[in-house]
């Protein structure tokens, strides 16, 4: 229920923000690094001032479930988060205001969300099996939903130039989409033997790392 700050260099504790009344399940920085939003099983999300180390505004309440995965867009202004009952929402980055309707077209939780370099996509991943792509500016969802997946769609990470991302799961693989064409690049990454959970990929876009219930990188 706590969130623990580190000095990364020192390994010591520097804060403890408490507030969510059940498991703490994602967090993020925004871009400059003076805010910090929380997302829990209490179905709240919370926005910290990292600077004064206390909590801005009211916890976020939107959502009918537990928040899986949070984002901050590019330039701090919005905030994403993706819930367990197959939605997703935007928020004020600033004040943690709700933006706009709910994002719906997910079937089952949605398990992450990122918004695109430019900020003007969120591209997200489901137990659906399907990664959806929403128009920002327009909070819609952008055609069809894109199959290949064949179990749960745990993480999606664009490149830095925003023409490609990808996406893992629990089939154990990892697949690359073309942003523009929306379809498939090359054949899916092979190698992990046990459900994918999380992606990160390398400022110049040429390493990706994956993390697995296999015990492995």
């Amino acid at each position: 229920k706590a969130i623990r700050i580190w000095d990364a260099e020192a390994g010591q504790l520097v804060q403890m923000l408490e507030g969510h009344s059940d498991w703490v399940r994602c967090g993020a920085y925004s871009p400059d690094g003076t805010r910090l939003v929380s997302g829990s099983d209490d179905k709240t999300l919370r926005l910290w001032d990292t600077k004064q180390w206390c909590q801005i505004g009211q916890p976020m309440a939107g959502h009918d479930g537990c928040v899986w995965s949070v984002a901050f867009s590019p330039d701090g202004s919005l905030i994403a988060s993706a819930s367990q009952v197959g939605t997703a929402r935007l928020w004020d980055g600033l004040t943690g205001e709700p933006v706009g309707d709910t994002l719906t077209g997910h079937t089952r939780d949605v398990r992450s969300v990122v918004f695109s370099p430019d900020g003007t996509l969120l591209a997200s991943g489901s137990d659906d099996h399907t990664v959806r792509i929403w128009d920002v500016h327009a909070k819609c969802s952008i055609g069809d939903p894109l199959e290949g997946h064949e179990s749960f769609v745990m993480s999606v990470v664009f490149s830095s130039d925003g023409t490609r991302f990808f996406s893992a799961g629990f089939d154990d693989t990892i697949r690359c989409w073309d942003v523009s064409s929306r379809s498939h690049v090359g054949s899916p990454l092979i190698g992990h033997t046990g459900r994918i959970r999380s992606l990160a990929i390398s400022p110049d876009d040429t390493q990706i790392i994956s993390g697995s219930d296999d015990n492995s990188m």
